[in-house]
């Protein structure tokens, strides 16, 4: 139960929740207080002391504003509201103090040092600092770490925030970063010299408020005032983490998180962070015509030529990869059925059913995820498949929720009740539910993509229904909700929508076989496993060249904006399929992505709602018994899931380091 309790800093009276400390007040009253180790999703450390702030009637010395919470000020003689100073002699004073304390064995080699730009040491020393020191003593100097081909150290600038210990302990889950020693021989270190195992640990350069953890793959390439920054989305999952993508000229140099508290508070996967490098490799910059077996690079005119030579008088087909914009796929629908063919973008084998959004989305939000009291997993291993939802899942996990895994017992870095690995398992889940506060069931596509994955959907539903709590589905692709939302599905699935066909036009669907047969159009980014197969190659962009909408797993529209332009000749997905229309005599109705738009909201109104979650009518599936198998997770290798990460050298070597560290040691015979 909050109560609330008034409080004047700097001259502005706020009224707050007594349990707030006083950094979180002052941010409250929009004063702003500098702060080194603080951090709002981390826990309180209190060990930088930049934070001090005099309270008015308290002790006569500085007091750490982050430590110290409102209900313990004491109100004036007359029951005046407690008063806090930020800005006084005092306190200045103390800034003072702490920064020239911090900087003593701070080395001075910032025009080389990766953070210079945007180094919190930097910009609060100007700030709050004084512009000589009194030490005259040699500086000390530490070991560096290695912590693997991510992050790169230079434990010398360390100021001993500790916020890469508390972060990797209490968000990521592992336990192999920690400080030793006192005073001056104390030192932030990996415990016996391990590097990282965490698909998170790239957040730890963000946090890092020195120069100490930087990016190793950008490491002096770049400064950030060269850089063109674009708010985008990620594609390398179904989460939709809303990322910034950097780019200098034409290459994206790095990726960065945004701030969304509703999809991944402030923290994005390895994979999304440091994918950039395959964006440039392996491209497919020029259009490619199969002829006498062998692919030649061709003009577009030539290219759309030849497509409607290929698809005129043939019965087609329209595949949809994992990596695709909402709009590119309602083009390549509208063109495909207009031929009289048929769509599928369930490509994995998932038997999600199509028009029910109830059973492809469920009912939950990702945010439902803080105050869940009982989360059930269902073939879902989120530490792979989502890992910024499964940091979300520790933290309900922390605050005392329960949870149960039906699957293969896996390290999901929390404890949980495992229930067992197959079918059996979750009809005996199901059969001893009770109603419980605050369930949530979360359904992976492991689940989904067998035989019978129709009928275990049914039965999580049955399970949600049965608690009395809500369901997500945790998709692994970024472009599967939306295409769902569009229609793009054949009764029967892919089977179904390929049977018989004479022409396939593959839009980057790179994690499916094709069979020897019918003609292949292959459009997309990356010359992967579709491009292998393809008789005709259309280059096309990829996630940051080109403006987007992608539905996540929650069911939410976001938009992902062009931060660069695609290689050579290649195209705008949406902009080849408007061209290929043309070619084959079932023109487009639009000549631009607005009117696309336009054309796509008409048919599929909520789309239009960019950043909301719209409810879905709950409409259980029919009861059908599952078959008697184990679950199998969705996810095989984390790092190698699309073509841009297969592209990617440095993916390939944590894929690799990944192997390595799950092979059990043995000893020598």
């Amino acid at each position: 139960m909050s109560t609330l309790k008034k409080i004047i800093i700097d001259g502005i009276e706020v009224e707050v929740d007594a349990a707030m400390t006083i950094i979180q007040a002052a941010e409250a009253a929009g004063v702003e207080i500098p702060r080194f180790c603080y951090h709002e999703r981390l826990s309180i450390a209190g060990n930088c002391r930049m934070c001090l702030v005099e309270v008015v009637g308290g002790p006569p010395k500085p007091a750490a504003s982050c430590a110290m919470q409102v209900r313990d000020l004491r109100p004036g003689p007359n029951g005046e509201p407690p008063v806090v100073k930020t800005n006084s002699p005092m306190v200045k004073k103390a800034r003072e103090g702490v920064m020239e304390f911090l900087l003593i064995n701070h080395p001075l080699d910032c025009p080389i040092c990766d953070q210079g730009g945007e180094c919190d040491l930097q910009d609060q020393a100007m700030a709050y600092g004084v512009d000589f020191s009194r030490y005259r003593e040699p500086k000390r100097a530490s070991e560096d770490l290695n912590l693997g081909p991510l992050v790169k150290t230079t434990m010398t600038r360390c100021i001993s925030c500790t916020r890469c210990v508390r972060f990797t302990t209490e968000v990521a889950g592992i336990t192999q970063m920690g400080q030793t020693g006192r005073g001056e021989d104390s030192e932030i270190t990996s415990y016996l010299n391990q590097t990282l195992s965490s698909n998170l640990q790239g957040n730890i350069i963000d946090l890092c408020p020195v120069g100490a953890l930087t990016s190793k793959p950008y490491a002096f390439t770049a400064r950030p005032w060269e850089l063109t920054k674009t708010e985008s989305i990620d594609v390398m999952d179904g989460l939709g983490s809303n990322i910034r993508v950097d780019t200098k000229g034409r290459e994206v140099m790095r990726i960065l998180p945004r701030n969304h508290d509703g999809v991944n508070e402030e923290w994005i996967s390895d994979k999304t962070r440091f994918v950039w490098d395959g964006l440039r490799r392996q491209r497919l910059d020029t259009p490619y015509i199969r002829e006498n077996g062998r692919l030649r690079k061709a003009s577009w005119n030539e290219a759309l030529a030849a497509v409607a030579a290929a698809v005129k008088g043939k019965k087609i087909a329209g595949l949809i990869g994992d990596l695709v914009p909402v709009e590119a796929v309602f083009a390549l629908k509208q063109l495909v059925t207009s031929l009289g063919g048929k769509v599928e973008c369930r490509t994995d084998g998932s038997r999600i059913p199509a028009g029910n959004r109830s059973a492809y989305v469920g009912s939950a939000e990702i945010a439902d995820v803080d105050g869940a009291k009982a989360i059930f997993l269902i073939g879902s291993d989120p530490r792979n498949e989502a890992p910024v939802l499964n940091a979300r899942i520790r933290k309900a996990w922390s605050k005392g929720a329960d949870v149960t895994l039906v699957g293969p017992a896996v390290d999901l870095t929390y404890d949980y009740r495992h229930y067992g690995t197959d079918r059996d398992a979750l009809l005996r889940l199901i059969s001893e539910a009770q109603a419980t506060e605050g369930a949530l069931v979360i359904v992976g596509q492991g689940a989904l993509n067998e035989a019978d994955g129709e009928a275990v959907l049914a039965q999580a539903m049955a399970l949600t229904e049965k608690l009395g709590g809500k369901m997500l589905v945790l998709h692994t692709a970024a472009s599967r909700v939306g295409a769902l939302d569009i229609g793009a599905v054949t009764e029967g699935g892919v089977k179904a929508a390929v049977e018989g066909a004479e022409v396939i036009w593959n839009l980057g669907a790179d994690e499916i076989e094709i069979e020897a047969g019918p003609v292949v159009i292959y459009q997309g980014s990356h010359g992967d496993r579709g491009a292998h197969r393809a008789d005709i190659i259309l280059p096309g962009a990829c996630y940051t060249e080109e403006n987007g909408l992608f539905v996540n797993t929650e069911g939410r529209p976001q938009l992902a904006l062009r931060a660069g332009f695609p290689p050579g000749d290649a195209k705008e997905n949406w902009a080849i399929l408007r061209a290929a229309s043309a070619a084959v005599g079932a023109q487009l109705g639009y000549d631009d992505l607005a009117g696309l738009r336009r054309a796509l909201v008409a048919e599929v109104p909520h789309l239009a709602a960019v950043d909301q979650v719209t409810a879905s009518e709950w409409q259980p599936l029919e009861l059908r018994a599952p078959g008697k198998a184990d679950f199998r997770f969705a996810i095989k290798d984390f790092w190698l899931t699309n073509p841009i990460a297969r592209a990617s050298p440095l993916m390939a070597e944590l894929s690799a380091n990944a192997k390595a560290r799950d092979q059990a040691p043995l000893a020598a015979e």
